[in-house]
């Protein structure tokens, strides 16, 4: 039998990230039965949620949902507690991909990257890639 752990450093980081408190979730699935990419995701949102509050760090990052997820906002709007899934599924985003890759040192980017770059794009590796 497996045993099942909760990882509350998870819980805690994906509410910082996210600025919404998984809590307020009570599984009523009107995220998942609005959402247009539901069908075509392993895992749907109500679900992540559900790992969320469980602490199923694994569980969510393996899940492809999340990275269905297209911010149409239609389960924020669903949602009879006002939990604004996209926020949560981009942090779980964004604690995936700091997890996979190397986090970005802008003292050791060279400057000639820097320089050229678009500001758009040194934003938002920053914002994925640091802490």
């Amino acid at each position: 039998m497996r045993k099942l752990s909760r990882d509350e450093d998870f819980i805690l980081r994906i509410q910082e990230i996210s600025q919404q408190n998984i809590a307020d979730c009570y599984q009523c699935g009107r995220c998942t039965a609005g959402c247009p990419f539901a069908e075509f995701m392993d895992e749907p949102p109500n679900r992540i949620i559900r790992y969320l509050q469980l602490g199923l760090k694994d569980e969510v990052l393996k899940a492809q949902g999340p990275w269905f997820c297209a911010a149409c906002l239609v389960c924020e709007t669903r949602c009879p507690r006002g939990v604004d899934i996209p926020r949560i599924m981009e942090a779980v985003r964004t604690i995936h991909l700091r997890s996979k890759e190397q986090l970005l040192d802008i003292d050791r980017i060279d400057k000639k990257i820097l320089e050229e770059a678009h500001p758009l794009v040194l934003m938002s590796a920053l914002y994925k890639y640091s802490y």
